[in-house]
């Protein structure tokens, strides 16, 4: 029985080691995955800030408010607001304004990796919509200009004719409704042959404006299909097929003294890729999901800082745990708070104010711990234990009660 219990006793000694050992990683972890969050936090604020200020004045703010974020995030995390008002909504301001510098600065990075497609295409978009209604208001009056020549042809038609047959009303009476093909026939008959050739050229203009803009469309078709030199060369082609069907329909619009419709001005191709630069505008078109991005890297900053709670610089000296339990133990009130820290009241008692108690030693421990972060404020008269503290006081308090035990063991009796 007492072998078994020996065993149980082991195996529980190394689970508890092996958490401890865990817990311990973990907290050790956090600190690098904190200055990992702080530096990527710092590159997309700095990016941002860059953009409206002096480079490396923009590098001494970002490195100021990446550390004023980590500093009041472990400060919150050993104040309680009614141990100081002040201090505990000073720090809680201080880290609301760097964090609102923060995400405002780091938005502009993430909003142009989140809407680097959309904007690309709302530029597609834009070159297609400009170019479209050109062609469209091309087409109409292209189809104005034909039906204005064939009604003039026809009418053309019309009067020859009426000259062949002796019925035109520009006729001599001399020669009303004589059939042939006088004089008067052959002076229509020779502008009905101009109007004839006159339309035939016009019809194959229009059958190479027709390639023209098959040839823009289909370039503008292809130019949200590829990618750098590939687009950048279909651009230029789209330009310059553009420019030829301006070219030529301008050349037949002059030609019959026809309106000429306006010619778009494209973007430039620098222009058409240039990239997303940060500007106040940008937030006019919010973006919800780089807004989130942007407050998530800070938000994992500010929770791991918080929980991390690391404010000991190192641990206390053999003299220092022993002065600091002997202290302690001159307290009276304990209780475990909603916090589930053990707490206790660092004031006097009313007896021990009655008998006039100096409280010095126990009070300078109650300073040394809070100042090492062994120890957390909650108001003026209760402080709670850290969580770095327990394992002190549980290590004095078991070599205590082992020193008990042996103590109270008598050795056994020698038979003579």
């Amino acid at each position: 029985m007492d072998i078994l219990s020996r065993n149980q006793s082991t195996f529980g000694v190394v689970i508890n080691q092996i958490q401890t050992l865990f817990v311990s990683s973990l907290r050790i972890w956090t600190i690098p995955i904190v200055l990992m969050l702080s530096i990527a936090s710092g590159f997309t604020t700095y990016y941002g800030m860059s953009h409206f200020i002096i480079p490396w004045i923009a590098l001494v703010i970002t490195i100021a408010i990446q550390s004023i974020i980590v500093i009041c995030s472990l400060e919150l995390a050993s104040i309680h607001w009614r141990a100081n008002r002040f201090r505990y909504f000073s720090v809680l301001l201080s880290l609301i304004i760097s964090l609102t510098a923060s995400i405002s600065f780091s938005y502009f990075k993430f909003y142009e990796v989140s809407e680097r497609e959309t904007i690309q295409n709302n530029r597609l978009i834009e070159v297609r919509q400009q170019i479209e209604d050109y062609i469209n208001s091309i087409v109409s009056l292209k189809t104005e200009i034909f039906e204005q020549k064939r009604a003039e042809l026809e009418q053309a038609s019309q009067e020859v004719s009426a000259a062949y047959f002796g019925t035109h009303p520009e006729i001599s009476v001399n020669y009303k409704n004589q059939v042939g093909q006088g004089p008067f026939w052959k002076r229509f008959n020779e502008l009905y042959q101009n109007k004839r050739e006159e339309n035939k050229r016009l019809e194959e203009t229009f059958i190479l404006l027709n390639e023209g803009i098959r040839t823009v469309q289909s370039n503008l078709n292809y130019l949200g299909l590829l990618q750098s030199t590939a687009m950048e060369k279909r651009y230029q082609s789209v330009q310059t097929s553009l420019q030829a069907v301006q070219l030529n329909f301008h050349q037949v619009a002059f030609q019959v003294g026809h309106e000429i419709p306006q010619a778009p001005v494209l973007m430039t191709y620098g222009e058409y890729t240039q990239a997303v630069k940060p500007s106040f505008t940008l937030w006019e078109g919010l973006s919800i999901f780089a807004l989130v991005c942007a407050a998530m890297v800070d938000f994992f900053t500010v929770l791991l800082s918080y929980r991390l709670e690391f404010k000991a610089p190192a641990p206390l000296s053999e003299q220092e745990e022993d002065l600091v339990f002997q202290c302690i133990r001159e307290f009276n009130e304990f209780r475990i708070n909603e916090n589930d820290e053990l707490e206790m009241i660092i004031e006097k008692s009313p007896i021990e104010k009655a008998r006039r108690y100096s409280d010095w030693s126990r009070m300078f421990a109650v300073g040394f711990l809070l100042s090492r972060g062994f120890l957390r404020k909650i108001d003026r008269r209760t402080v709670e234990f850290a969580p770095n503290l327990y394992p002190l006081i549980a290590d004095r308090l078991g070599a205590k009660l082992k020193g008990l035990v042996d103590d109270n063991v008598s050795p056994a009796p020698v038979d003579e």
